[in-house]
């Protein structure tokens, strides 16, 4: 896949499947952003979280698209096993992002059901990875993804990037 045509595809992926899951759902569970009443302190440092994970997001789609020559999407997976940037310090980057933003956003919002969305998100997304995505991996880029799963935590991301980074 060229460039240009990975940049193209992980775009819609990113529009399609990320702004559902980060802004679509959200915002019909909170019937349209409706905000509740919690300490102001308290709903402003969800921007913390928000933010942080929109950054990475889009970080690691561009990581594909760029580097990988694929998208994030299954139809068309990286040529490439993208291990830089914040692969670096977590493997599964997008993930982990997205339920920072569902974090955010219910601190931000005061609304306690982005809580109970974000953590039904993980579980998917961990059983996902779990039993599709890295069967998948190990088979497309074998030791090279072994070796990478070794040395990056799957879902808690470390401080310092992976060793040879």
């Amino acid at each position: 896949m060229r460039k240009a045509s990975a940049a193209l595809g992980s775009a819609l992926f990113l529009v399609l499947v990320s702004g559902s899951a980060a802004v679509l759902v959200p915002w019909w569970l909170t019937g349209g952003w409706r905000a509740g009443h919690w300490w102001l302190p308290l709903r402003l440092l969800g921007l913390l979280p928000l933010v942080a994970g929109a950054v990475v997001i889009l970080v690691a789609f561009a990581r594909f698209a760029l580097e990988g020559l694929g998208t994030p999407a299954p139809v068309a997976p990286p040529a490439r096993l993208v291990v830089s940037g914040p692969y670096r310090y977590v493997r599964n980057p997008i993930y982990v992002a997205v339920v920072a933003v569902l974090v955010g956003q219910g601190l931000l919002l005061a609304r306690p059901v982005l809580f109970a969305y974000a953590a039904g998100a993980w579980v998917l997304t961990w059983a996902f990875v779990r039993w599709y995505e890295e069967p998948g991996l190990a088979r497309r880029f074998g030791a090279d993804y072994e070796r990478y799963r070794s040395a990056v935590p799957a879902w808690c991301p470390r401080r310092a990037p992976r060793p040879g980074a």
